[in-house]
């Protein structure tokens, strides 16, 4: 969790932990003090920005690699070789109240929300940020 107790996603306003590549996000700080704070992770300016990421990661899975699922997204977000991906799956599915293999749509917010609050929830033990930010970013996302 590093020296704060805070989360690393919370402290990077990354609720995703979204890795960094070559493509910066919209909202991302890419300064030398961030990236050399966080090797791996994006940081982003304002949580907002993180939820809009995070919102936009999981609806190109939906549109661009057709994962439909709950299972088929988690399965992607988060390998099983970092992860517990079969309880990973059950806490999301549970919070966005579908069953693992039942097709969601992303292109509805509510749902998209849900899912990705319960991803942020499981990232980061915990939920640190109110419904309105995470609302606004997935708003964003879906522009």
């Amino acid at each position: 969790m590093g020296t704060t107790g805070t989360p690393r996603g919370v402290r990077n306003n990354n609720p995703g932990n979204i890795d960094r590549t070559s493509t910066p996000w919209q909202g991302e700080d890419r300064s030398a003090a961030a990236v050399t704070r966080e090797g791996r992770f994006c940081v982003f300016l304002t949580p907002q920005a993180g939820f809009r990421a995070l919102a936009k990661t999981l609806l190109t899975y939906q549109r661009k690699h057709g994962l439909r699922t709950v299972k088929e997204i988690i399965s992607r977000w988060a390998p099983p070789v970092e992860n517990n991906t079969t309880a990973y799956v059950q806490q999301v599915a549970t919070a966005v109240g579908v069953s693992p293999s039942e097709i969601i749509r992303l292109d509805n917010p509510v749902t998209l929300g849900r899912l990705a609050s319960a991803i942020a929830k499981h990232e980061n033990g915990g939920m640190y940020w109110n419904a309105d930010v995470i609302a606004a970013g997935v708003a964003e996302a879906l522009r």
